[in-house]
């Protein structure tokens, strides 16, 4: 099996820091990255790296890193974002800007970063981590569900463009399931933020199964890799019962709006 060069964004905790044990099990190559280095990590470790997603210049020096220390990339996973969302008439624009800034645009500056570089080795994996919410779309989180849609399509469009340098696009729309994503959720709605760490600290999934689903669906090469079951069941009932996953939506929907 040969060892890949992988960078991973948001891989201080999380499905980060799981997409990036679960890649160095497999016997590759991993730099970590996020907008802070643990403050355990000593300052010469060459596995870890800070990098603010939404800065160029730090995406120009991740790219110099990994060229001076691999001469390339093979796998660039882009999965740090945060969370938010919130009713239509609740959430401000000045949440709407930063969610895109973060989890669109972030993600945007890492490809126009390192394609130049899997077009010039005619070869490379983009791991693009969005969410059910890209396929998704329950009431009360207009603005997650959008900004994680746009990545669904950014992802596509990607593999569409690239195909032809022997470079794959994969996105992973996982469900709920425990992380410490809330950590990072703002906006004024806060019934929504209840519901929602409510949803996470009640899954039943863990990092580390999201994780070792990534991989497998890396490795059977799958486009669009949805991990867990109910993100699964999930979408096939949008997909072959219409009418009952929108009763499912607005019957959410409605209770949210009971909280207040």
């Amino acid at each position: 099996m040969t060892s890949r060069r992988v960078l991973v964004t948001g891989a201080a905790s999380g499905l980060g820091a799981a997409l990036a044990a679960a890649f160095e099990a497999r016997g590759d190559r991993v730099l970590r990255t996020d907008v802070a280095v643990p403050h355990d990590i000593a300052p010469d470790d060459d596995g870890w790296l800070p990098l603010d997603i939404t800065s160029e210049s730090a995406w120009t020096t991740a790219r110099a890193h990994v060229e001076q220390t691999w001469g390339g990339l093979d796998v660039l996973v882009n999965n740090a974002g945060v969370a938010g969302g919130g009713r239509l008439d609740v959430a401000g624009l000045d949440e709407w800007r930063w969610i895109f800034e973060i989890n669109l645009f972030g993600m945007v500056a890492g490809l126009r970063t390192f394609v130049p570089v899997f077009k010039h080795q005619r070869g490379g994996q983009i791991v693009n981590v969005a969410s059910l919410a890209g396929l998704v779309h329950p009431g009360g989180m207009a603005s997650y569900n959008a900004v994680k849609s746009a990545v669904v399509a950014l992802t596509e469009t990607a593999g569409h463009e690239l195909a032809g340098y022997g470079i794959t696009a994969h996105v992973v729309c996982p469900g709920f399931f425990r992380t410490n994503l809330m950590n990072s959720i703002r906006g004024a709605d806060s019934a929504l933020a209840g519901v929602m760490e409510h949803l996470v600290t009640g899954s039943p999934i863990a990092a580390d199964d999201v994780a070792g689903a990534v991989l497998a669906g890396l490795e059977a090469g799958e486009e669009l890799i949805v991990p867990d079951e109910p993100a699964q069941q999930a979408v096939a009932l949008k997909r072959d019962d219409r009418a009952a996953y929108d009763a499912v939506m607005r019957a959410q929907a409605a209770r949210l709006d009971s909280l207040g």
